[in-house]
């Protein structure tokens, strides 16, 4: 029974002492070097008496990152993952809350650090990186340890503005990855293309993947998101055979027209997050590679990733949405009305989640922890934690949960209840349009509708009032070049947001 994440590495290196673990284009670990590297840091740890506590990891996207997370798990420590890509404010706050004991960094983070008035232990990767492996004291770290030691802590944004720190522990995540793995299929053949930030949770699915199958995962850059034939280019010379991407990144390539060009050749399985798939997107990927697997993810941060799946095995209308389908193994996923009873079959309910795949919670904050990791309403014989995700969903005929929206882009307006996920999907699906997000304006009450596409806003409009209510219909439809992103790929809602009221404000003060 696995109970750390490390041996996983331990077994794997074993047999694929060789192999390629982790690279980016200039850059490569072996399992050996992985295996010998991240013990060294380990004991460095160890040496400086670094134990049971948070060590930041601030360096760039790169696979000495990757080894340097693992060495803090052998010091019996957890890691944070910063990169200098992070908003400055963000780093700050995430170093002031955490006063970690020890940071270990890259040259280009060195050189930022005198800004956020670090005082503690500054640790250069390249210096601690050869440290003679101390395998005893190695040892007595894992006899200590137990699987619901913390393994590390992700920032994620909290709705007041002020990051919350995530910890997460070697039993979920080892949980995670033994369920996730049959369902995308998982071997020593897999050749990954990671396009998430370190800093983010889901590395995960490619980072523990890797070390528990003896798999290659690719650190693909930045840059190449934004020149989507340099992309497949970049699939195609490294053989990547499967991608876990945010919808955005797909439908880049997908709505400039790349797949009629130039084919990723060795893709067998395309599993997509974070965003409904627009199905006229979505069905320019599957005309593309009508072999390939393709796989609906959902699950929040606070569940260690992902925690439902769907394996596309049916056609879908324009103006359906795919499903997000049923719960991994060991998971469990229901629905709560406004009383807290589970909804009739087709009626929406709140997304909870119960089992081992929950987090610790907020790090040194209970506060926000208790407000959504509570007991089970459903339950009043025993204690027992659920996570309410604040998405808002509902079960179809064939019994597969679909995502509706946030609870928060769930609006009143006009006297009727509107999701805002239902104008985008309507939107997308107008040949013309690549991507659509809606923004609410509550202080003037109107629906505001961004695309990106090549028709202009009064067909936009036009098509939209053929196929939605009137009071669906948004107050203000704004045509786009590029739908904003945020570090993770997702669309920038908060930003629409902003500029709405900027704009709101400038329209104000010419009306004074």
């Amino acid at each position: 029974m696995q109970t750390n994440i490390l041996q996983y590495l331990e077994e794997t290196v074993k047999k694929f002492p060789n192999k390629v673990a982790f690279a980016d284009e200039d850059f490569s670990l072996s399992f050996t070097e992985l295996f010998e590297q991240s013990r060294s840091i380990g004991s460095y740890l160890i040496s400086q008496d670094c134990y049971k506590e948070p060590v930041v990891v601030f360096m760039n996207r790169h696979p000495k990152a990757i080894a340097a997370f693992l060495g803090v798990a052998y010091s019996g420590c957890f890691y944070v993952p910063v990169d200098e890509e992070m908003p400055s404010f963000r780093i700050e706050l995430i170093i002031k809350k955490l006063k970690p004991k020890a940071l270990i960094c890259d040259p280009a983070s060195l050189d930022l650090l005198e800004k956020y008035k670090y005082e503690g232990l500054v640790l250069l990767y390249d210096d601690i990186v050869n440290t003679p492996i101390n395998q005893a004291a190695l040892d007595k770290i894992r006899a200590k340890a137990i699987d619901t030691d913390p393994l590390y802590i992700v920032y994620t944004s909290g709705s007041t503005g002020i990051p919350k720190g995530i910890v997460g522990s070697h039993r979920a995540v080892i949980d995670y990855i033994e369920s996730l793995s049959p369902v995308l299929s998982y071997n020593s053949e897999t050749v990954f293309g990671s396009q998430s930030p370190l800093y983010f949770d889901a590395c995960l699915r490619e980072i523990i993947g890797t070390i528990k199958h003896g798999s290659t995962t690719y650190l693909i850059p930045k840059s190449y998101f934004m020149f989507p034939i340099k992309l497949v280019d970049f699939l195609n010379e490294y053989k990547v055979n499967t991608i876990c991407w945010v919808v955005p990144a797909l439908t880049m390539i997908s709505s400039l027209g790349v797949l009629e060009k130039k084919k990723p050749e060795y893709l067998h399985t395309i599993a997509f997050v974070s965003e409904i798939f627009p199905i006229k997107q979505f069905n320019i990927w599957r005309k593309a590679l009508p072999e390939a697997k393709f796989v609906n993810l959902y699950g929040p941060t606070e569940t260690t990733g992902i925690c439902t799946y769907y394996i596309v095995d049916r056609d879908f209308g324009l103006d359906d949405v795919i499903p997000i389908g049923g719960p991994l193994k060991n998971t469990d996923i229901f629905l709560l009305d406004e009383n807290d009873q589970e909804p009739p079959l087709g009626e929406l309910g709140e997304i909870c989640i119960r089992g081992t795949c929950l987090t610790h919670g907020y790090y040194n904050d209970f506060e926000r922890t208790q407000e959504t990791f509570v007991q089970n309403p459903l339950n009043t014989v025993y204690p027992e934690l659920i996570y309410r995700t604040g998405d808002l969903a509902k079960y179809n005929e064939y019994g597969e949960l679909v995502f509706v929206s946030r609870k928060d882009f769930q609006i009143k307006h006009m006297g009727h209840r509107i999701e805002l996920g239902e104008i985008e999907i309507n939107a997308t699906g107008i040949d013309g349009v690549h991507q659509a997000c809606c923004v609410y304006d509550k202080d003037k009450s109107k629906i505001v509708l961004y695309y990106v596409g090549s028709i202009s806003e009064r067909e936009v409009a036009g098509q939209l009032k053929k196929v939605l209510p009137r009071y669906m219909v948004p107050n203000s439809i704004r045509s786009l070049e590029t739908m904003p992103l945020t570090a993770n790929g997702k669309i920038n809602r908060s930003y629409l947001k902003e500029i709405t009221e900027k704009k709101r404000r400038e329209n104000d003060g010419n009306i004074a």
